[in-house]
């Protein structure tokens, strides 16, 4: 009873930090395809999302909000989050597998694994899921504050999104104590 772990949304100005926890069964007819979120096109991602749905022992998404991140630092708040989603899990693992360097405080051996969302199927699915998820709360943050486009770049500090920060300042949605962010909040 493995239990991948990764997050989504370390890096951008906007938007909550989500993570995934994923117990695999060997019966998965998808097994041996899911790779790291970031090199699958949109479509593919849904399919493996709607399979992991469909055939994981078990999975558990959480989240660190705006708020959290802010108060506790991202590094912080996204171990914050991924205990909370190990946490969730409805069958207890015997192992966690985390992608990267470090591993959240939780009850059960945990092991940090760079590159493990290329490297262990657990790992990847649970990538899988945290960018569905991700991307879902982006786009409904999309059409709560439209003047930031947050669907065209999912939160991250492109030249657009920082001239909607130059223009309209930062929303609720925004992390505060990311420099981008606080170099706007006088602007207006």
């Amino acid at each position: 009873m493995i239990a991948g772990v990764d997050e989504v949304g370390r890096g951008p100005l906007a938007g909550p930090v989500v993570t995934a926890a994923v117990i695999l069964s060997p019966d998965d007819p998808m097994l041996g395809q899911y790779r790291d979120s970031k090199k699958l096109s949109e479509k593919k991602r849904l399919l493996m999302y709607r399979n992991i749905r469909k055939h994981a022992v078990a999975y558990a998404v959480a989240q660190a909000s705006v708020e959290e991140i802010d108060r506790l630092n991202i590094l912080h708040a996204t171990m914050l989050a991924m205990r909370r989603a190990v946490d969730g899990l409805s069958v207890k693992p015997t192992k966690v597998l985390v992608d990267g360097n470090r591993v959240p405080d939780v009850s059960v051996a945990a092991e940090a694994i760079v590159g493990g969302d290329n490297s262990v199927q657990e790992i990847a699915a649970a990538s899988i899921v945290a960018k569905v998820v991700r991307d879902r709360l982006i786009t409904w943050l999309d059409v709560k504050y439209p003047v930031y486009q947050f669907a065209a770049h999912k939160g991250y500090g492109t030249a657009a999104h920082m001239q909607a920060l130059r223009d309209h300042g930062p929303c609720p949605a925004h992390r505060r104590s990311f420099a981008p962010v606080q170099r706007c909040l006088h602007t207006r």
